[in-house]
């Protein structure tokens, strides 16, 4: 049961010593339903903000929070072009804490309004590079953690076969992802200092400025192109000015394979939701990733989605084969050229609110034409292990196997 707002500015006085509030108000920016919070008006005209976990996985954010915050000391908060909390108080509450910080102005907007025009793609851009241009001592003397690119590869690679144990990732994301992992030129990078958790509602924003940047839980030194897969999947038409304005800001120091990863990093987003619902026991949930699994093969069948790297060019339907033959001579097969940014895809950073009851299904039109691998030419056909010989599982399983053979 969420607390009075009232309570929670009682709370407030005993987190902060000599603290007086003039007006309170429930707060719920990105805290999906995570912490009863409350932002705070003083006597002295500050704006303050008060969060109380309502759950084991908000209380370890939380905590996490708070060290990243300590971490982020006034020098290296200086160069930054944004503001970030700051912590004022806390207090022991009903087992857990409360925790008051700054308040940092600014609008939340989604991926697409963060690049729907060059103006504010330019300062995500920007805030973005800011951040990955930190030095990162800091981050070793915090006691944080730290990624090398080869821990970064093992992680990702680790990931994909728990996501290939459970039985439902589809074998052309399979590929996909393997044939990236397996590219070495892809995992060529210097680990930056990162946020780690950095997604649309992350970033705030007045007019076209970012004015701030909250959630720093995962602060860690590691891998940048986490911090831009939500950038890379955005359907704005000014997404590919944000990534030149953090490569232009970057001067020569982001490599060249981010955007492929930053992609496969967003890809991979639908393989945590599967794992949670597995893990979860969650039948919807898992349903809910599976769709959206399909859905991601049949962008990568019809080339709406781009190749993660010259080895994982796009799958090829039948015509396409059948025209490249007509067209291409015996003698002379050349390969096809590299993609470009992708801009419409998926919004990743609503995935943490499906659970609280946005549903969405990936839609699939049963009259395309059905795409071909030709990878795996001749393999047989994968027969269902379950045996139920239920309909609806049946026509579901052939959906998938036709979409992923």
């Amino acid at each position: 049961m969420a607390r009075p707002p009232l309570t929670l500015a009682a709370l407030a006085t005993a987190a902060v010593p000599g603290l007086e509030v003039r007006a309170v108000r429930a707060h719920t920016r990105k805290s999906h339903g995570a912490f009863d919070a409350v932002l705070l008006r003083t006597t002295d005209d500050r704006m303050l903000v008060l969060r109380v976990p309502r759950s084991q996985s908000a209380e370890s954010e939380q905590s996490a929070d708070l060290v990243a915050l300590r971490a982020l000391t006034p020098g290296i908060r200086s160069r930054l072009p944004f503001e970030i909390p700051e912590l004022v108080g806390q207090a022991p509450i009903d087992g857990t804490r409360a925790v008051v910080t700054t308040f940092v102005p600014g609008a939340v907007r989604s991926a697409d309004e963060l690049t729907e025009h060059d103006g504010i793609a330019t300062s995500v851009g920007l805030a973005l590079a800011a951040v990955h241009a930190l030095p990162t001592g800091f981050i070793a003397d915090a006691g944080l953690s730290r990624q090398t690119a080869d821990e970064s590869h093992e992680a990702v690679v680790e990931l994909i076969g728990r996501a290939a144990d459970t039985g439902h990732l589809p074998a052309a994301l399979l590929r996909r992802w393997e044939e990236a992992t397996d590219d070495s030129a892809l995992w060529r990078f210097r680990p930056t200092v990162v946020n780690g958790a950095l997604a649309a509602d992350s970033l705030l924003v007045d007019g076209d400025a970012v004015t701030g940047l909250i959630g720093w839980s995962a602060l860690a030194q590691g891998d940048p192109a986490r911090d831009l897969h939500w950038l890379l999947t955005s359907r704005g038409a000014a997404a590919e000015r944000a990534l030149d304005a953090y490569f232009g800001a970057r001067a020569g120091e982001a490599d060249g394979h981010l955007p492929q990863r930053a992609l496969l990093y967003g890809e991979l987003e639908l393989a945590k939701w599967l794992l949670h619902g597995v893990e979860a026991r969650d039948e919807a949930i898992i349903a809910d990733a599976v769709g959206l699994l399909d859905g991601l093969v049949e962008s990568v069948h019809d080339h709406s989605s781009e190749p993660l790297s010259p080895d994982t060019g796009p799958v090829l339907t039948v015509g396409d084969v059948e025209r490249m033959l007509d067209e291409t001579p015996r003698d002379a097969l050349p390969r096809e050229a590299g993609a470009s940014l992708l801009t419409d895809s998926y919004d990743f950073s609503d995935l943490e609110r499906r659970e609280a009851g946005e549903r969405m299904t990936a839609p699939f039109d049963a009259t395309a034409s059905i795409p071909l691998d030709l990878s795996d030419w001749g393999d047989a056909a994968q027969s269902d292990d379950d045996g139920t010989g239920a309909d609806a599982a049946t026509d579901a399983q052939a959906r998938r196997n036709a979409a992923s053979s």
